[in-house]
C-alpha cells in the first residue's frame, strides 16, 4: 500500500490553488489538438470540490449561449495550467447542484462584501517524500546477507586491532617497568659500591 502512495506523491502538485465552493474562477487549460498546444480559459462558478491526495478535483458551472455548461478538472492534472480566483462567493452548502435550476442572475453565488481576490495556495509537498517500504525478495535477503558478513567482518577487524593496540601498550607498560627496574639495580650497585 506504501508504494502505491509514493507513487501517488511524486505525481502530486507542490502548490494547489484553495478551492472554495462559490468562488468564480477562471481555469487555464491546456488543450492539445493535433500536434499544436494552446491554453484555453473556462470562467465559472465552483460548485462542488471532491476527492483527496491525487484524485482531488473540482466542478465548475457557467452559463454559454443560455445552455449550462459543468466541466470538472482535477486539481493535480498537469493540464490545469493555473485556476484565478475572480469573485468571493457566499457559499452556506458543500454542493451548490441548485444552481442548475436557476437562470440569469438567480444563478449566480452572492459576493461576500469586501472580501479580497488573492490566489491563496496550500502546500502539498514538502520537502521530503515518504518512504515505500521495500519488499525483500530472495536477491535483496542475499545482499542483506552479504552486508552483514561484510559488517560483522569489519567489526571483527576492529576488535582484533583494540587487542593488538592493548597488548602492545602492555609490552609498552612491561618494558617501562623493566627500564625502571634496571635504574633501581644500577642505584642500588651504585650505592654498594659507594659504601666500600
Amino acid at each position: 500500500m506504501d508504494i502505491i502512495k509514493s507513487i501517488e506523491y511524486e505525481q502530486l502538485k507542490s502548490k494547489i490553488p484553495d478551492l472554495k465552493v462559490g468562488n468564480t474562477v477562471r481555469v487555464h487549460v491546456r488543450i492539445k489538438e493535433g500536434n499544436k498546444e494552446r491554453i484555453q480559459v473556462f470562467e465559472g462558478i465552483i460548485i462542488k470540490v471532491q476527492g483527496s491526495g491525487v484524485n482531488k478535483s473540482f466542478t465548475v458551472r457557467k452559463i454559454s449561449y443560455g445552455v449550462g455548461v459543468e466541466k470538472t478538472f482535477l486539481i493535480h492534472s498537469p493540464l490545469v495550467e493555473k485556476v484565478e480566483l475572480v469573485r468571493v462567493g457566499k457559499a452556506r452548502r458543500a454542493r451548490l447542484f441548485y444552481l442548475r435550476d436557476r437562470i440569469g442572475k438567480a444563478a449566480k453565488t452572492k459576493e461576500v462584501a469586501g472580501a479580497r481576490i488573492e490566489d491563496k495556495e496550500i502546500i502539498v509537498k514538502g520537502e521530503e517524500a515518504p518512504v515505500a517500504e521495500t519488499v525483500e525478495t530472495p536477491a535483496t535477503e542475499e545482499v542483506a546477507e552479504e552486508v552483514k558478513t561484510e559488517a560483522a567482518t569489519e567489526t571483527k577487524a576492529e576488535e582484533v586491532k583494540a587487542e593488538a593496540a592493548t597488548e602492545t601498550k602492555a609490552e609498552e607498560v612491561k618494558a617501562e617497568a623493566a627500564t625502571e627496574a634496571k635504574a633501581e639495580e644500577v642505584k642500588t650497585e651504585a650505592a654498594e659500591e659507594a659504601k666500600k
